[in-house]
């Protein structure tokens, strides 16, 4: 059981790693775009963090402040992938910068957090 439960926490990482990754790929390209790839990114960082806020095996101690921090941020990266996605749909043209940088921070500040806390 504590296998399963470590390639949950791996996938978890892998999930942030995907959206900062398809972010870098953006940034090293100069487009400033929200892709599909960050939204799956997300999306499996999601899936695996609330599997991981469930008590198994039994004994696990959860850090509830840390969940919820990170369920914040997963919120707010939500967010303005959906707000920029919408408004690059839209108009055609690339995100604004800020948007695009506070995906960027918020997804390798997820990623340190899930590490070192």
């Amino acid at each position: 059981m504590e296998l399963l439960r470590n390639v949950v926490v791996l996938l978890h990482i892998v999930g942030f790693a995907v959206t900062f990754g398809a972010w870098v790929a953006e940034a090293a390209a100069r487009r400033f775009r929200f892709t599909r790839v960050m939204d799956y990114g997300l999306l499996l960082s999601l899936l695996t963090g609330l599997a991981l806020a469930a008590p198994w095996p039994a004994g696990v101690e959860l850090n509830y402040p840390k969940i919820g921090v990170k369920l914040v941020i997963l919120v707010v990266i939500g967010g303005v992938l959906g707000m920029g996605s919408a408004r690059q749909k839209r108009t055609g043209e690339p995100v604004a910068r800020a948007l695009f940088v506070t995906v960027g921070v918020l997804s390798f500040g997820a990623a340190a957090i899930a590490v070192l806390w």
